[in-house]
């Protein structure tokens, strides 16, 4: 009896152990989910990045268990042209996304009575035919795809980019669990608004904020701080609570979960900057199989390696025209030796800036020497602490450290030791001890732009009629064909590379159209095709006998 007992519980184990096995061999088959978590304005003022102003405990386990990168950058120190990097993978001065914004207008268009200003041109940035929203890759090949729920990419966001992309919209809508997902949340707590009225409980001392020597140290500065931090904190519990839904879901052992903010600071001399006030973020990249927990990675990233990188965990091909390199996964690339940071028009204020960086040195090139670094922008003037640093400028009390706010004029070029000097304030461009290093970033610089090109270097009226020539009169897209053929449905257009969003009169959400369809019985379909940065196609409608 004894000896049938102990084997019977060998064969209990054996059973358990293939078991295992096939679910370790079944998981290895199944292509990984990826989940964003992204916020806004927000530079790395988290525990795990040393700042202990907050409490960030969500945020701290997530860096426990992933990869936390120390060298991350935006393209841009402002959204809307940094998140048309994210989902296009080039940057905004290759397809005319620079300027703040193109296609829409901001909020605080109101507080503006300058005709000449409010003349501004509207257009959508253009990249070349065939260029997607990399997520449709991801449609394509069979994940569903959805966006909760910010666009902002200087271009109407097409009907093929996502299944779902609303506040509704997440991975738990997908119509079979056993699909992977891409899915994106953002949450826009910490946004630049959040220091224009209380948004979040107070957690912040006063006295323990460290006032950057850019600031005046006054009590408006410290209070706009004070709500900033307020808001991190309150979006450290978002973190955790999207968190915890994976894992109430049972996803967290198939999921890669990436965290980054979409640019820096929301507050002035960060955001809409190309100091790393201004384009330095946070990211931690979480790996289901506790690959890399708690280590940090010091190479560059940038927003523009996003997408090829994304593509690659997934292990679908990387189109030729995306601009940016893969530092995750097999394919990964040499890393980086320079990031390239921009800025353009800011709502009404004209500017351009280049910069590029290494690990240690950052160049600015400024091509508007002529303009002071505070232009006007109305929405920015909102905050309390920016009305207060301007009065002081006018006043001429602003100290040294802040003469980024009072020049009224800029150098041609700048340099800044990033270690010796992490705020960018002492120029080191005219120190013959760094004319070697100013050199190198220059012709970095320089070797970028033969590379890529750079549109930013032409006045608006005119790029608009490079992104639609002649006229810079916006062409539309051709509007689909439909054809059936032994009840296979094939959709087609005439404009080149465009993408094609169709739907049965049965369903709700439209569908990216990547292969002829099978249709079984009669039915009504409705599509429409979409070029990115041209007007879509009328719909068309057509019962499928």
């Amino acid at each position: 009896m004894f000896a049938f007992h102990r084997m019977f519980e060998f064969k209990k184990l054996i059973t358990t152990l293939a078991l295992v096995c096939l679910s370790t061999f079944l998981q290895a088959q199944q292509p990984y989910n990826i989940l964003w978590l992204s916020v806004e304005d927000m530079s790395p003022h988290l525990n795990c990045y040393g700042d202990s102003t907050v409490p960030t405990p969500n945020i701290n386990k997530l860096a426990s268990e992933g990869v936390r990168y120390t060298n991350a950058y935006s393209t841009y120190g402002v959204c809307a042209p940094s998140r048309h990097s994210i989902i296009t993978g080039m940057y905004p001065s290759s397809t005319g996304a620079m300027a703040m914004r193109t296609w829409t207008r901001t909020s605080a268009i109101d507080d503006i009575t300058d005709p000449e200003l409010l003349n501004i041109p509207v257009y959508e940035a253009t990249p070349p035919a065939g260029v997607k929203c990399f997520s449709e890759y991801f449609r394509a090949a069979g994940y569903y795809c959805t966006n909760n729920s910010k666009t902002d990419y200087q271009f109407r966001p097409p009907l093929t980019a996502w299944d779902e992309s609303s506040n509704a919209a997440h991975w738990r809508n997908r119509p079979d669990k056993q699909m992977p997902f891409f899915a994106v949340f953002n949450n826009g707590t910490t946004h630049e608004s959040g220091t224009f009225k209380r948004r979040s409980p107070r957690v912040t001392d006063l006295s323990k904020i460290k006032v950057p020597p850019y600031y005046p140290d006054i009590p408006e500065v410290r209070e706009d701080l004070a709500k900033h931090y307020d808001n991190i904190h309150a979006m450290d519990q978002w973190v955790g609570e999207m968190m915890q839904q994976l894992e109430d879901d049972e996803l967290l052992d198939n999921t890669i979960v990436v965290f980054f903010s979409d640019h820096g600071d929301g507050l002035p001399r960060a955001k809409r900057w190309v100091y790393d006030s201004g384009i330095k973020i946070p990211l931690i990249v979480r790996w289901p199989n506790g690959k890399g927990a708690g280590t940090v990675n010091e190479n560059l990233v940038s927003f523009i390696d996003f997408a090829p990188t994304m593509l690659s965990l997934a292990n679908l091909p990387i189109p030729d025209y995306m601009e940016g390199q893969v530092f995750l996964g097999e394919k990964k690339a040499t890393p980086r030796k320079y990031i390239y940071a921009f800025r353009d028009r800011m709502d009404p204020a004209p500017e351009t800036i280049r910069a590029v960086r290494d690990k240690r040195f950052k160049y600015v090139r400024n091509y508007r020497p002529d303009l002071p670094y505070i232009g006007f922008i109305p929405y920015r003037d909102r905050a309390q602490m920016t009305k207060e640093i301007l009065k002081m400028k006018e006043e001429g009390k602003l100290g040294e450290n802040q003469w980024q706010f009072w020049a009224e004029k800029k150098p041609l070029e700048e340099l800044y030791d990033t270690e010796t000097d992490p705020h960018e304030i002492n120029n080191l461009a005219t120190n013959p001890n760094y004319f070697g290093k100013l050199a190198e970033l220059r012709q970095a610089h320089f070797s970028f732009m033969d590379e890529f090109g750079d549109l930013g270097m032409m006045p608006e009226t005119e790029l608009i009629k490079k992104l639609w020539p002649p006229n810079g009169e916006q062409p539309t897209t051709a509007t689909p064909s439909v054809k059936v053929e032994n009840k296979v449905m094939t959709l087609s257009s005439e404009t080149e590379g465009a993408s094609i969003a169709y739907r049965f009169s049965d369903a709700e959400n439209w569908q990216l159209y990547s292969e002829p369809v099978s249709v079984k019985k009669q039915k009504q379909v409705e599509a429409m095709a979409i070029r990115i940065g041209w007007k879509p196609s009328e719909y068309v409608t057509q019962v499928l006998r």
